[in-house]
């Protein structure tokens, strides 16, 4: 009985792995082996991080909006609760790019807020 070798199928899945760990350090980019645990590893961060980085943005839109609310004599609570009970639907990435954008028309939603809490 002849000696059946793997053949190209072998190859093509061990190309496929190397080919993602290209630009790794030393063997790691070269080494079968070292290689597929660096991919695995990489892979595993990369889909852990791709929900942190939601996470990421989220915190900063809010660090941005505490900022330019407390210029304004709020906190970024009272601001948000001020919002809803105006029935004022904008998402935290907007509020933060218009505090950055437009000083004056986010000036002109505290306002309004302020308002509201006064009544």
């Amino acid at each position: 009985m002849p000696r059946a070798k793997r053949g190209f199928k072998a190859r093509r899945r061990r190309n496929k792995i190397l080919k993602q760990a290209k630009g790794f350090r030393g063997g790691q980019s070269r080494l079968f082996r070292t290689a597929k645990e660096r991919v695995v590893r990489a892979l595993k961060y990369a889909f852990r991080d791709r929900r942190v980085k939601k996470r990421d943005f989220r915190s900063l839109w809010i660090v941005r909006i505490n900022a330019a609310t407390n210029q304004h004599d709020l906190s970024y609570s009272r601001f948000m609760h001020g919002l809803k009970l105006l029935d004022i639907k904008l998402n935290r990435k907007m509020l933060s790019e218009i505090a950055i954008a437009q000083p004056e028309a986010f000036a002109d939603l505290v306002g309004q807020v302020k308002k509201k809490l006064a009544a």
